[in-house]
């Protein structure tokens, strides 16, 4: 089976220096991998350059730039619009299937009227973990996906993956939390930090990091 993603001996740089180096996986259809490693030692340096939004210090990332939705610690949504007018928004942007079972999925249905401005921290994050589902891309490259959730919200958004597993896509995702996902296979970074490499406080989030 080909690869929907292929990594080979990425290395990856902060601030011109290494952060993580030596890093091998590849995920094919229907297969989940979890990063795993203290904060600071670069899981998010390493999903940024997986998804394309920078470029490895060395070694190779192949896959399909069109098959890539990449998800971070911002939400990205448009306070102004409601919670189906921002799904609907970025179903135009990639083209992907309706709304109402991305919806559903993350227990939008009360809130599809409400504008993004009036939601929770955990309903915005349930409604920026909605637009991976309206994307119709295969790999989910996730930096915690469950900042701001509680333990429903956690469980809804595990049976998404599983779900977007079984209809052929893969997953990458840095967490800290158990998502009961035992078929998920874990990579700890933790061997592969080069010595010496500073570490920095991240910058402000922007568009990129919130979607790309």
């Amino acid at each position: 089976m080909e690869p929907l993603l292929s990594v080979r001996g990425l290395a990856v740089s902060r601030g011109g220096r290494r952060a993580v180096e030596g890093v091998d996986f590849t995920l094919s259809a229907g297969q989940a991998l979890i990063l795993r490693g203290p904060n600071g030692i670069g899981k998010t340096t390493l999903l940024r350059t997986v998804a394309g939004l920078q470029p490895p210090a060395a070694g190779q990332v192949e896959a399909d730039p069109d098959a890539i939705a990449y998800a971070a610690h911002a939400d990205g949504l448009k306070a102004a619009l409601t919670v189906a007018e921002n799904l609907e928004f970025w179903r135009l942007v990639f083209g992907g299937p309706p709304i109402a079972a991305a919806i559903q999925a993350m227990d939008l249905g009360a809130l599809v009227q409400r504008p993004a401005a009036m939601l929770s921290a955990g309903q915005k994050r349930r409604l920026g973990l909605a637009r991976l589902l309206v994307t119709g891309r295969r790999v989910w490259v996730l930096d915690e996906p469950t900042v701001s959730l509680d333990a429903g919200s956690v469980a809804l958004f595990a049976d998404a993956v599983r779900g977007h597993l079984a209809q052929g896509g893969a997953a990458l995702m840095a967490t800290h939390i158990d998502l009961g996902l035992p078929e998920a296979q874990v990579l700890d970074l933790g061997p592969f930090r080069a010595v010496g490499a500073p570490l920095r406080s991240r910058a402000p989030a922007s568009f990129d990091e919130a979607f790309g």
